[in-house]
């Protein structure tokens, strides 16, 4: 069957079940770690399934701008390590695109640099929050100047720096991963802490590499002046992009999915643990080890799920599928709530100010908080208008709630799936019946 309609638009309608084997495209996260780690390391990597989203695409730009050499034949990129001082200065600003990840991780390898830079990125980043990564950074030596608001774009002259001792006020990832890569430039050993465990790519990716990482409790310690060795990397299968299909295969009656090697790293597998808890019918097969990171299949059947509240403490690692997570709350026997997400306030829109939206304009009874939501359970929802503020988490997350809505679902501007799954909809046409 078909629910696409024009390019402005697409139309998504119900339907019956959902059957099959669905591949994703290669994890994003671990993507722009390897890039930007085979850059400053000595000898070629090849990196295998990197991902085809616009956001890591924009990752190898500025790579390319640096001075990098890099070679792609389909999913596969060869990268020319510059090893640690080999990077040179842009002759032209540094374009992001909308994405946080490049932006923020880069900044920590540009703050080493012997030059001057300037990133930049489009209309949607450049409303979000950069202090938080040039506070630790300027006080490694650093000098990086924004707009009013800790905004982009971020202009860094970059010099000797200094190691440090760095306590994050706020979990990310993202401010962990700038901190170390500027800490394997510096003398001595910078350590990060973390007030919650958040996605360990970083360390893991380092490790293989030849870098000497410690870990004690919830802090991490990096060795300045690591020489990194370039490596050959099998990128697994984006769990963030298999949320989608996870909740789409609870939800709707009849579904049996298996999702194909996608990363099941422990700091990512919170999805599949929640609704495990909450009676989803969720199995891990075939799981094995590969350059560090834990892959394997997993199936999906459809389930009567409890719902309930989130804990506080586990909502740092759903940050990404709580969207998809309100969709699926409005499903489950008791509804379902979060709170501890503000950070979703300042995503490529205000995603908990988008989903309540919409869920409302699908008839939809949502109670919404500054740092959450609360969504009734046994919910009938109907198809609506989505807008979907050129958020491809937000496009995504209501082209699942089409799936069950009665009549058809038009989402405006969904186009921007191709941040981080451009064949997203592809997918779900091959397994819709």
């Amino acid at each position: 069957m078909s629910f696409f309609g024009k390019s402005a638009e697409k139309a998504i309608r119900p339907v019956k079940r959902l059957q099959g084997r669905v591949r994703f495209p290669g994890d994003k996260s671990i993507s722009h770690r390897y890039a930007m780690l085979a850059a400053i390391a000595e000898g070629k990597s090849e990196v295998h399934f990197y991902s085809d989203a616009a956001d890591c695409q924009s990752t190898l730009g500025c790579l390319e701008r640096l001075g990098v050499a890099i070679w792609r034949r389909g999913s596969t990129v060869t990268i020319e390590g510059a090893g640690q001082e080999g990077l040179k200065a842009p002759s032209m600003d540094l374009d992001a695109g909308n994405s946080g990840s490049t932006m923020r991780m880069l900044a920590g390898i540009l703050a080493a640099q012997p030059f001057r830079s300037r990133l930049t990125g489009d209309a949607s980043l450049s409303r979000r929050p950069m202090k938080r990564i040039a506070e630790p950074l300027a006080c490694m030596g650093a000098r990086i100047q924004m707009r009013e608001g800790g905004l982009p774009p971020l202009e860094i002259e970059g010099a000797k720096l200094s190691p440090i001792r760095y306590q994050m006020p706020v979990a990310s990832a993202q401010v962990k991963t700038a901190v170390l890569l500027a800490g394997l430039f510096a003398e001595g050993a910078t350590e990060v802490t973390e007030p919650a465990p958040t996605r360990d790519h970083t360390e893991i990716a380092l490790e293989q590499m030849g870098a000497s990482i410690g870990r004690h409790g919830k802090t991490i310690r990096v060795e300045g002046r690591a020489r990194l060795q370039g490596q050959k990397f099998y990128v697994p299968g984006d769990i963030s992009s298999a949320a989608f299909f996870v909740a789409a295969g609870l939800m709707v009656l009849g579904s049996e999915l298996t999702l194909e090697k996608v990363g099941l790293n422990p700091t990512r597998t919170a999805l599949l643990d929640l609704v495990a808890g909450m009676g989803g019918r969720v199995k891990v097969m075939d799981a094995e080890m590969l350059n560090g990171e834990l892959i394997g299949d997993v199936r999906v059947e459809s389930s009567a799920l409890r719902g309930g509240e989130i804990p506080r403490e586990k909502v740092p690692a759903l940050i990404d599928e709580l969207p998809v997570l309100a969709v699926l709350g409005t499903q489950t026997d008791e509804g379902l709530t979060f709170h501890g997400a503000e950070e979703l306030r300042v995503k490529e829109s205000d995603r908990i100010a988008a989903v309540a939206e919409n869920l409302r304009r699908m008839g939809a009874e949502v109670a919404e908080f500054p740092d959450g939501l609360r969504l009734a359970g046994r919910q009938k929802l109907r198809g609506a208008e989505i807008q979907t503020y050129a958020d491809h988490r937000v496009a995504m997350a209501f082209a699942i709630a089409g799936l069950v809505a009665e009549g058809v679902t038009t989402l405006r501007d969904p186009d921007s799936v191709r941040i981080s799954f451009p064949g997203f909809f592809g997918a779900l046409e091959r397994v819709a019946r």
